[in-house]
């Protein structure tokens, strides 16, 4: 009986000791790697997140008013891999259940933001959506596979969670009056060392996000239970206008 407890130990002290020597070989740079390549237009078919569902929590700070604001909802977002482009077409849902009912859908040209509390549906083509407001949960997922674009990407303090998963601290490129800093937090599982193919489509990597502005307010966001590479129909992303709700459509000027 010792002797096939020693062997049990002897077998999981190699294991564990396999497993931290891979971890330590793994960089910032394969961190950043499993963010932006699953979502690139070229990414390999093995690796490419052509869609995924997830469950999300999205929690709100503002400090002017100290007040602390809640959502809760499911995300749908579906890209478009066929077009040339670097990082491909991003159709998407948000439907929140909480603090109160309001949809977020876009086709991919167009954003519509139903709001049947306030009857009232405000349309924005998604190119100004973008522009406007690049830290919301709207337009959030559409530029991951341009982080090293757009920002300057360094180890957050830590740089992982008490889960072993990876935190990464981006600055914008260029002053945003939206984000001052940006903190991801990877999936350790998305993740593979340098000189090892990574193959892990079926993985989605992003934990959650934190915005934080010139001003000090702050948005969370945390995804769970993520379903990846369903075969979401494109027909999820065809809003329906209600009848008898007012159409708000915002100027260049006005902003998203």
């Amino acid at each position: 009986m010792k002797h096939l407890l020693l062997t049990a130990l002897l077998c999981w002290l190699a294991t564990a000791g396999a497993a931290w020597a891979e971890e330590t070989r793994i960089g910032m740079s394969d961190v950043i790697r499993a963010v932006e390549e699953p979502f690139q237009a070229n990414a390999p078919k093995d690796l490419a997140i052509r869609d995924f569902e997830a469950d999300f929590f999205q929690e709100s700070r503002i400090v002017s008013l100290d007040r602390v604001q809640n959502g809760r909802g499911r995300v749908l977002v579906k890209f478009d891999h066929n077009r040339g482009d670097r990082v491909p077409k991003a159709l998407f849902r948000w439907d929140y259940d909480q603090p109160t009912t309001q949809e977020i859908v876009s086709d991919g040209e167009t954003v519509w933001v139903y709001l049947p509390d306030n009857n009232q549906v405000i349309q924005s083509e998604i190119e100004l959506a973008a522009q406007s407001r690049p830290d919301d949960p709207v337009t959030f997922l559409t530029g991951l596979g341009n982080l090293s674009r757009d920002f300057q990407i360094g180890w957050a303090e830590p740089n992982r969670d008490l889960d072993g998963n990876f935190i990464l601290e981006l600055s914008p490129r260029r002053a945003s009056p939206m984000i001052q800093r940006l903190l991801l937090v990877v999936n350790r599982e998305a993740v593979a060392p340098s000189g090892r193919p990574a193959s892990f489509g079926d993985i989605f990597p992003l934990l959650s996000s934190t915005v934080f502005d010139p001003s000090g307010n702050s948005t969370i966001i945390e995804f769970s239970a993520p379903r990846v590479n369903r075969g979401i129909p494109d027909s999820t992303f065809r809003f329906i206008l209600p009848a008898g709700v007012e159409v708000i459509r915002p100027s260049n000027e006005g902003g998203f």
